[in-house]
């Protein structure tokens, strides 16, 4: 008989606020009926590692586990080698050093945010109120990115698409999009600023604050005007309606 179970893996962050924000998020998931729920970190937050949360779902007594990876974009190389170490795929396309995980589970590897109308929902809400005069302003999404060409072009199908989201439900000029890996952010910046005199509203697009807000980003633009939300994706009451619609098309999946 199958026994479901659900494991959320993002990245981990040695700051807890954002360790707590994830587990916030989770709290609130819309899951009907008794289905054990994990969160379970890549890397630093020790006792929370993915083989954690295998183990804790496994001893529960779960034949089946729903893999929610909690990350912004299939281009990210953390992304492809979870799959592979919970043999979702056989090999990963990049190097790791993450070695398989002891599972008894049956595995079922869902997908990151990417485009999903709910995330540009998010990205939104986190922008609109700097947005004073939108037949000037333009609206410039920071992702992370990627050095190796197969994971940006991965990075770059999603945010792409997202941007174009984002505009439907804006009443902006313009979204736009650049990567720091390779980096695009200055010169997106001052296409739109000096080749079309726009004002330019910086949204990074990460899943919560951390060095590359308040540190990175800010320095590629330094000495350019611009405004900046600084904010990222968490907190945001839709992110848990997310996690949820991802864990019950799976769940509708499984001979229950």
């Amino acid at each position: 008989m199958c026994k479901p179970g659900v494991l959320i893996i993002s990245h981990g962050s040695r700051e807890s606020s954002w360790v707590e924000l994830v587990d916030e998020a989770v709290k609130k998931l819309p899951l009907q009926g008794d289905i054990p729920v994990a969160v379970s970190f890549l890397e630093i937050v020790e006792g929370r590692l993915i083989q954690d949360g295998i183990d804790v779902l496994e001893d529960q007594g779960v034949t089946d586990i729903i893999v929610i990876p909690l990350f912004v974009s299939s281009g990210s190389t953390h992304v492809d080698e979870i799959a592979y170490a919970l043999g979702a795929k056989d090999t990963a396309d990049s190097n790791t050093d993450l070695e398989p995980f002891h599972i008894r589970a049956n595995i079922h590897y869902g997908t990151p945010m990417n485009d999903d109308p709910e995330i540009a929902q998010m990205v939104w809400d986190k922008v609109r109120d700097l947005c004073v005069e939108p037949k000037q302003e333009v609206i410039l999404l920071v992702g992370h990115g990627s050095i190796y060409e197969n994971f940006r072009q991965r990075w770059v199908k999603g945010i792409s698409s997202l941007a174009e989201k984002v505009y439907n439900i804006s009443n902006v000029v313009a979204v736009d999009y650049a990567l720091l890996n390779p980096d695009s952010v200055r010169e997106r910046m001052e296409y739109w600023q000096r080749e079309h005199g726009y004002q330019v509203i910086v949204a990074p697009l990460f899943l919560s604050e951390g060095y590359f807000i308040r540190k990175v980003i800010p320095d590629r633009l330094e000495g350019l005007s611009y405004r900046y939300t600084g904010r990222a994706i968490l907190p945001h009451p839709l992110l848990s309606e997310w996690i949820g619609n991802q864990a019950h098309f799976m769940l509708a999946g499984l001979k229950l």
